[in-house]
C-alpha cells in the first residue's frame, strides 16, 4: 500500500517556500511518495481535490501549506493525518514520523 503526502500550498506563501527546501527530502527518507500540489496548478489540484476537501470541506482551517498523509492517494485513498503550517526541518521529520507511526 502506497503512501503519500499531499503538499498543498500556494506560489506566493513565504513559509511554504521555506519548507521546499526539506520537505520531499524529508518525505522521501521516510519512504514517502511526496506529491507538490500547488493551488495555482489546476490540473493538478483537480487531481487530488477530493482528498483536500475530505479533510477541510470549506477549505477554512487549511494551515499554509498543509500536508495530508494517506494511502492511495490517486484511488481509494484513506487518510492518516495531518502535518499543518511551517516547522523547523527536525520538527518536521517528527511530526511525519508520529502519522505514519514509525
Amino acid at each position: 500500500m502506497a503512501k503519500a503526502i499531499l503538499k498543498f500550498s500556494s506560489e506566493d506563501c513565504g513559509i511554504c517556500h521555506k519548507m521546499s527546501f526539506y520537505d520531499a527530502k524529508v518525505s522521501e527518507e521516510l519512504g514517502l511518495e511526496f506529491v507538490d500540489i500547488k493551488m495555482q496548478d489546476t490540473a493538478t489540484y483537480r487531481k487530488y481535490r477530493q482528498v483536500l476537501l475530505t479533510q477541510y470541506p470549506d477549505k477554512a482551517d487549511m494551515g499554509w501549506p498543509t500536508y495530508i498523509i494517506c494511502e492511495e492517494p490517486e484511488g481509494e485513498f484513506k487518510i492518516l493525518g495531518e502535518v499543518k503550517g511551517g516547522h523547523p526541518k527536525g520538527e518536521f521529520r517528527q511530526r511525519l514520523q508520529a502519522v505514519v507511526g514509525e
